[in-house]
């Protein structure tokens, strides 16, 4: 592959994480910096026949290997070794795997241990999604009375009825009793380590 068309996957790959779908032929004229259609046509057959684009029964443009995949070889036993044999299972994108709704979910970097006896380390990265409804038990970005902080969220029955405090991952720290304000921006659904 030469460098220009490399240039252009990059540009396409570009294009489809940001907004979620691939840029029509126009749009690939202006992308590409090109006048002309043909030009689109002949970069998109090469890409198709390098094996990097695929249309679809309606004729649409697909990512055959989404941008950013990885491949899956297999499984791995946590337990005792077993025998294991390396055999392609599929490609995963890891933004598809890990988020749901793209416009809503944010990431933020972890300080802190009260969150290690959930696996959440000081250094990770949680993934943060505004849109689910939180519920009894998940893990929370919340703001207590102006503070952020990053809690299990838990309903708790008084006698004037529930209320919701937020509990630590970690003995040394008491749980959280909002005095005036909880305000949950989101519920987190992945957690992110880099081991090197």
């Amino acid at each position: 592959m030469d460098e220009r068309l490399k240039k252009r996957l990059k540009i396409l790959e570009g294009y489809f994480l940001e907004n979620g779908t691939m840029p029509s032929y126009s749009q690939m004229c202006k992308l590409f910096g090109v006048k002309s259609k043909n030009a689109v046509f002949k970069t998109i057959s090469r890409l198709i026949d390098e094996g990097f684009l695929k249309k679809d029964r309606n004729g649409k443009l697909r990512f055959e290997l989404m941008p950013g995949s990885i491949k899956i070889l297999g499984e791995i036993k946590a337990g005792f070794p077993s025998p294991a044999e390396e055999e392609l299972i599929d490609t995963v994108s890891l933004d598809s795997f890990l988020v749901d709704n793209p416009s809503a979910t944010f990431m933020l970097k972890v300080t802190g241990d009260s969150m290690v006896n959930a696996g959440i380390l000081a250094g990770d990265f949680v993934l943060v999604d505004r849109s689910k409804q939180p519920k009894d038990g998940d893990i929370v970005v919340a703001s207590v009375d102006g503070e952020w902080t990053l809690k299990y969220l838990k309903r708790q029955k008084t006698k004037n009825g529930d209320r919701y405090i937020l509990i630590a991952a970690n003995p040394k720290y008491k749980p959280i009793k909002p005095s005036q304000e909880l305000c949950i921006a989101g519920v987190v659904v992945g957690v992110i380590r880099k081991y090197r």
